[in-house]
């Protein structure tokens, strides 16, 4: 089975784990995908992942520890924006703040994957990956 948006399958399982409480989800691992979670982790939103390698080393997983807080998942709302189909892109001037500024934007971005705060302090737009809340 070929996934057609592999970032928006992470994403939907982490929302799909928190939903039912787990401790941990798994995923196919990329570069791409280990950048958000970096993102991710660096804001909060979870609280570690690991790249496994050992069951087959040609396709490496990677385990997303989720996190919660008084039995509540800390994620309310992750969205895909830009998708294969449909790019989405945002000067700086331009990026609008996630509820308020509570919540992150993810970027791609000329140096890297970033959230909307970082972006902001280096002054580059880009292709807006994720929301989350």
């Amino acid at each position: 089975m070929t996934i057609s948006d592999p970032i928006a399958d992470m994403l939907t399982r982490i929302r799909n784990g928190q939903a039912v409480h787990k401790k941990s989800v798994s995923c196919p691992s990329s570069t791409m995908r280990c950048r958000i979670l970096d993102v991710l982790k660096q804001e909060g939103y979870i609280d570690s992942y690991t790249v496994n390698k050992k069951d087959d080393p040609k396709k490496p997983t990677i385990v997303i520890e989720l996190r919660y807080h008084k039995q509540q998942g800390v994620i309310q709302e992750i969205k895909r924006i830009s998708t294969p189909g449909c790019r989405v892109y945002a000067k700086i001037k331009d990026l609008r703040k996630v509820y308020g500024g509570l919540g992150v934007a993810i970027l791609s971005t000329s140096q890297g994957i970033l959230s909307d705060h970082d972006a902001r302090k280096k002054g580059v737009g880009g292709e807006i990956i994720c929301q989350v809340f």
